[in-house]
Order: C-alpha cells, then sequence, then structure tokens
C-alpha cells in the first residue's frame, strides 16, 4: 500500500509510536502485530490467543487490535434467504475469509454484527468469534456503533480490547492480512483517530468518492447516491476497510445523523465528525484493487469467484508444477492441494477438502469433493465425493464414488460403476455397470458386468464380503448379508443368498429348459 499525509485540524500526534518504542507494531518484540504466532489458537476458541502473547485479548494491552465484522444486512440485492456473507468464493464462505485475514493481520478479538440471518452465521463461525446482535438495521454507521457498544459493554466484565478497531464488512473477502497489517501500521505511526483505505480507478460507480481538502487530506467520504455530478467524476474511492481509535469513533458515530438517500446512518459520515471535532484522519491506497471486490449480487459474487479461481489456477501452476489445460474452464476451491506433474483437463470441479497426488490425469469432465487421490489417478468424467483412492487407479468414464468409498491401488473403476460405503481392495476391477454398496472387496477380486450387492431390505442397510482373488460372474445379484470367502467363483447370473466356501463354484440360477417348436404353436414366429 502507498500512504497519504494525514488530514488533521491540530498537530497532536497522541497515538504515534516512536522507534524504539518496545510495543513498536514492527519490532518483533513480544507486542509486536507481527512476532510470534499470533495466529495461534487454542482450545479451538478464536477468542483465546496462545499463552505469552502481550496481545491477548484478556492483557489489556492498549495496542491489542479487535476487528468488527459487520455482517447484518438484509441481503436485498442478492436475493437470497442465505445470509449475504455466507455465500461461497472459491468453495468457502466470504466472512470465514474475512475472520481468517483478520486472524492473520494480528487481531486480538474478533466480533462479529449480525442481524440478518444471524443464527446462520452463527452457525458456521461457531465460537471462532464473538457476537453483537444489530436490531434494527438502521446503516453501516449504526452496525459499528453496535459493535463497539458491545466491546464497552463486555469490558465491564473482563472483556478487555485495545485502543484500536478494525472495521471489516463481511462481503469484501479478497482483503489479505498483509494489507490489515500495512492499514494498523499507518494508523498507528501516524496517530490517527480514522483511517480509510481507498483506491484510484477509473470506474468507481457506486463505491463512495474520496473528497480531499485544499492541502491533499481527506474532506469527506461521499456515496455514490449523495454524490453531485462533480463529485461523481471522482476517480478515488472508499474501499471499505477501516482503522480507528475506538474512543473517537465511538463518540463521532454517536453525533451522525438519518439525512440522506438512503435513509441511513453511513459509516463513512464518522470522517467528517471526526474531522470536525478536530480528530486526526488519514487516506491509505491499497496496493491491489482487486481486493476491493465486495459481493453486494451475483454478479459480484461471479467476478469475486472468477479472480479467485484463476488466481488459484496460476499458484498451481507456477508454484506446484501442475498443468491446467484450460484454466478459464477449471473450478478449483482454495484449499485443494494438487500434487507435481498431475494434468488436470477442462470442465474439472475440484471442490474443498480435495487433495490430488502426483502425476495424476483429472478430467475431462470430472466433479471430485472432499476426496483424497494418491499418485498416478485417472479420472474421467466422474464424479467423487467423501472418498478415498489409492495409486495408479483408472476411474471412469462416468463411474461415480459415494461417501465412504475407498478404492486399492491399481484398482480399476470403469463406466456406469457406483461404489458406496465400500472397501475396495488393489488390483481389483469392476469395469462396467455395477453397484457396490456397504461391502469389502478383498484385492485381485474380479466383478462383472451387472453385479449388484443389494444391501437394503427397504428398512435397514446390510454388508457383503468378497474375500481376495474371488471371481463375480456377470449380472449376479448379492443378497447381503453374505459373503464370498477367498479364491471362490460365483457364476454368471447368479442371486447368491447363502455364504460361498472358499475354493467353491456357486450356481443360483435355475437349470435352462429348451421347448421345441412352442413359437409356432403359440403363433409367435416374425418371419
Amino acid at each position: 500500500m502507498k500512504t497519504d499525509n494525514a488530514s488533521t485540524k491540530n498537530n497532536e500526534n497522541t497515538g504515534a509510536i516512536t522507534s524504539g518504542n518496545t510495543n513498536n507494531i514492527t519490532s518483533g518484540n513480544a507486542n509486536s502485530i507481527t512476532s510470534g504466532n499470533t495466529n495461534d489458537i487454542t482450545s479451538g476458541n478464536a477468542n483465546s490467543i496462545t499463552s505469552g502473547n502481550a496481545n491477548s485479548i484478556t492483557s489489556g494491552n492498549a495496542n491489542s487490535i479487535t476487528a468488527i465484522i459487520l455482517a447484518a444486512g438484509k441481503n436485498k440485492r442478492m436475493k437470497s434467504k442465505i445470509p449475504k456473507a455466507l455465500h461461497k468464493i472459491g468453495g468457502k464462505p466470504m466472512i470465514g475469509m474475512v475472520r481468517d485475514a483478520a486472524v492473520k493481520a494480528g487481531v486480538g478479538r474478533i466480533v462479529v454484527v449480525v442481524g440478518f440471518g444471524a443464527e446462520h452465521i452463527k452457525n458456521y463461525l461457531g465460537d471462532s468469534v464473538e457476537y453483537a446482535h444489530q436490531r434494527e438495521q438502521l446503516g453501516t454507521g449504526h452496525a459499528l456503533l453496535t459493535g463497539l457498544d458491545y466491546l464497552y459493554e463486555t469490558a465491564n466484565s473482563g472483556g478487555a480490547f485495545g485502543d484500536r478497531v478494525l472495521a471489516l464488512y463481511g462481503d469484501m473477502p479478497l482483503v489479505s492480512a498483509e494489507s490489515l497489517k500495512s492499514l494498523i501500521e499507518r494508523n498507528r505511526e501516524n496517530g490517527e483517530h480514522g483511517t480509510t483505505v481507498y483506491a484510484d480507478l477509473a470506474d468507481s460507480y457506486g463505491f463512495g468518492r474520496i473528497v480531499r481538502d485544499a492541502g491533499g487530506g481527506l474532506l469527506k467520504i461521499v456515496e455514490q447516491k449523495d454524490a453531485t455530478p462533480e463529485e461523481a467524476l471522482i476517480t478515488e474511492y472508499n474501499v471499505g476497510v477501516y482503522c480507528f481509535e475506538a474512543e473517537a469513533a465511538r463518540a463521532a458515530l454517536g453525533r451522525l445523523r438519518i439525512d440522506n438517500a438512503q435513509g441511513e446512518m453511513y459509516l463513512t459520515d464518522v470522517f467528517a465528525e471526526l474531522i470536525a471535532a478536530g480528530r486526526r484522519v488519514g487516506l491509505h491506497e491499497i496496493a491491489d484493487p482487486s481486493e476491493c471486490l465486495g459481493a453486494n449480487d451475483r454478479a459480484g459474487l461471479a467476478e469475486i469467484n472468477r479472480v479467485v479461481r484463476m488466481k488459484k489456477c496460476m499458484e498451481l501452476m507456477l508454484e506446484s508444477g501442475v498443468t491446467i489445460v484450460d484454466p478459464a474452464s477449471t473450478y478449483i476451491d482454495q484449499d485443494v492441494a494438487i500434487g507435481m506433474d498431475t494434468t488436470i483437463f477442462p470442465g474439472c470441479f475440484l471442490e474443498s477438502g480435495t487433495v490430488i497426488g502426483e502425476n495424476c490425469e483429472i478430467g475431462p469432465g470430472a466433479k471430485i469433493r472432499n476426496t483424497r487421490i494418491g499418485d498416478g489417478v485417472h479420472v474421467q468424467y466422474s464424479v467423487l465425493t467423501d472418498a478415498t483412492v489409492g495409486d495408479n487407479v483408472s476411474i471412469g468414464p462416468y463411474a461415480q464414488l459415494r461417501p465412504g468409498a475407498a478404492i486399492g491401488s491399481r484398482t480399476k473403476i470403469g463406466d456406469f460403476v457406483e461404489i458406496k460405503n465400500a472397501n475396495i481392495g488393489e488390483k481389483v476391477s469392476i469395469s462396467h455397470l455395477a453397484y457396490i454398496g456397504d461391502a469389502d472387496v478383498g484385492s485381485n477380486v474380479n466383478i462383472g458386468c451387472g453385479v449388484i450387492t443389494c444391501n437394503y431390505d427397504g428398512k435397514l442397510k446390510y454388508r457383503t464380503t468378497i474375500g481376495k482373488n474371488s471371481f463375480i460372474g456377470s449380472n449376479t445379484n448379492l443378497i447381503a448379508p453374505v459373503t464370498v470367502a477367498d479364491n471362490a467363483y460365483v457364476a454368471s447370473g447368479s442371486t447368491i443368498t447363502d455364504d460361498v466356501p472358499e475354493d467353491a463354484l456357486a450356481i443360483a440360477r435355475s437349470r435352462q429348459v429348451n421347448k421345441e417348436h412352442w413359437v409356432s404353436r403359440k403363433g409367435f414366429r416374425r418371419d
């Protein structure tokens, strides 16, 4: 980020941190926001930072940072029953990305302001954050005031917080931890009571404009709907990421009025109030404008997903040695890991929780979710969900691995084969048109075309066991619970209801009877 000189009505720098000060934010000491392992969270509680960190929320250290994430909006433009902040980018809800960036930036405490769909947000974030409820959605300024009031109320019961707060939007998922750290550092070093992040782009429609004073400092922020024609031509726009001195921001927010086109309390108006009160404010230019993207509607959501998807593809190609034939038609979630020399063909959807090994060929047309795949695996036009796949396995085309499918190495799962909740051993061949569900299959087994494990009696599910080196002929029905022992054979067309012992051949079909001249007698000839 680049920085601008602060705008102020006095020269007092009450919050500046001088070099040599033991609380210097970049010093690397115990109070530094970049020191140690400030992002480690203990006991599954995101409000508890590892012991020994002087920025702990219970330390009362004036240099600790609290993040307030605003996520109470009614989501009108998204036209969804799901809170906007829970819509996913690259497989992860936006508010989760914002929270993670705040944690990585070194904040000690995170408060999420909720309103519409509060229970959904709480179900997702759980105990990793605290919650302040905005009973009426009266605008972003009111939302931030709700969060600040919560901090002061909980301070009376031991909920200590520092003198600075980050204000973030839950639907701006691309803002990086590095940008937040830079903003915090700027705010502290210049002793600013309010600092806003801005960008300079030719197309700033929809964003609040940065209006400067004669000295080049911040005069005010004007929202798009309230901008004059001259103000609408300004290309510097407000990003929506802020750092405030908590007490000053709370006092200024308390003076805001609702007298604008939206009929809301704008958070951005707090800067004019700070300036009027003689407080120091500043501007901070973001280094990468793509971080400013927010999802106000479905079109914005799609654009952010495109940016994240292309970034993920570039990361895999340049850093992991993965070949992606056509990144524009490949969809890979943020947390997917892929090994070296693997090729991803067009039309693949690789979703959250998926890990793929080296030297694989995935696609075209594969959809893989939360599945671990070994090395040297080939997958074509198939769907894999909550499964595990060993090395040198061939899957598809048109196969489906459902949850609980575990495929051993050097196995073939062919076209129109469905595997569910089944353990398939090594060197097994299931080449086509079979359903293997709730089963345990040993190594070196051949399962012919049309084999079905009949696992459900209409009420309960039962397991089928097939021993190693066995052969299951085509069009066999295995009525579970049933066991086919090692080295056994089942004749094609059989319906097996009893266990088959080792080294035996099971034939479970009626003998063929040929009735001579039956067709002519019945008058069924077709010639």
